[in-house]
């Protein structure tokens, strides 16, 4: 049972669970928002989500074997603790149920289109284990949009199928919230990916893949990492400045709770040199999605009369 908790990356999942149920709980029903899910309908997504979620998990561990036998031997799980063909089957079947219960999603919305996400999430996928996360930029981006993509879902499947004309303003300002966590869930996963990408450098060299620190160097790949790092820090100060100004206890948690740490990436990334460095700033950045996300847990108790 661990073993197989390990291969799906639990705490992972833990984590998209976690910032789906705050999306709903944490920011839309306390504000009264018309949304479309019971809890039955919601649990529905959440578990969709989690399967498809999972099975991208699988099938990058299948294709990655021979880089974690270099980089990760001690997190290696395909091969020596769970066979490749049970691997396999356990991504089939993820793959099947997250699919089938984004079909019986988007018909019990009235929405039938929206059975094409979980489509087109299930084969990016399997395109990005098998392909793309061999390529510069382009993996790393498509990954970034696929956890994005984790958030928005509960936009367009709470928010969009109430949409009247008489709450279609304030139905599009909470699905404009939404895309804002998004966009930040997009950036720090691509930094993420990125220092990845450095901490993994003796493997995925050996594996022939070509990513960005491979093709232009641990310098410049850092340097690329600090300077997405000191923009999402500015945006992130950027957006407190335009829209939170008025209330402190807001600032005051996005001080301390996602510009300060970002604050100590940059400085961290501009001394980066070992594989430890880039490990822990990979943990670090986790820890900042964490905090940032949890920041929707304190809306209802400073902003509701």
């Amino acid at each position: 049972m661990l073993n197989f908790l390990r291969l799906v990356r639990w705490k992972n999942l833990l984590l998209i669970a976690f910032v789906q149920l705050l999306i709903k709980y944490a920011l839309l029903e306390p504000f009264g928002v018309a949304i479309t899910l019971n809890g039955f309908g919601f649990s529905i997504l959440v578990v969709a989500t989690l399967c498809l979620a999972a099975a991208g998990n699988i099938i990058n561990d299948i294709f990655d074997q021979d880089t974690d036998s270099i980089n990760k031997p001690n997190r290696l799980l395909i091969g020596k603790f769970i066979s490749e063909k049970s691997a396999y089957s356990l991504f089939i079947a993820f793959n099947v149920i997250g699919v089938l219960l984004g079909f019986y999603l988007a018909h019990l919305v009235g929405k039938p289109g929206f059975f094409a996400v979980f489509v087109c999430v299930s084969a990016l996928l399997y395109i990005y284990a098998s392909y793309l996360k061999q390529l510069p930029v382009v993996g790393n981006l498509v990954i970034s949009v696929l956890v994005a993509l984790s958030l928005l879902i509960v936009g367009l499947f709470e928010l969009l199928p109430a949409i009247t004309a008489y709450n279609q303003q304030t139905q599009l300002t909470y699905f404009k919230i939404i895309a804002d966590y998004a966009l930040f869930a997009f950036f720090i996963n691509l930094i993420r990916e990125l220092v990845k990408d450095l901490e993994d450098i003796p493997g995925d060299y050996k594996s022939g893949m070509r990513t960005l620190p491979i093709i232009l160097g641990r310098t410049r790949a850092t340097n690329i990492a600090l300077a997405l790092s000191t923009i999402l820090l500015a945006a992130v100060v950027h957006y407190l400045i335009t829209y939170m100004y008025e209330n402190l206890w807001l600032v005051v948690y996005f001080l301390m709770a996602v510009v300060a740490p970002l604050l100590y990436i940059v400085l961290r990334l501009f001394y980066a040199k070992l594989v430890t460095d880039y490990k822990q700033i990979s943990t670090i950045l986790k820890l900042i999605m964490l905090t940032g996300m949890s920041s929707m847990l304190i809306y209802k108790f400073i902003l509701l009369p």
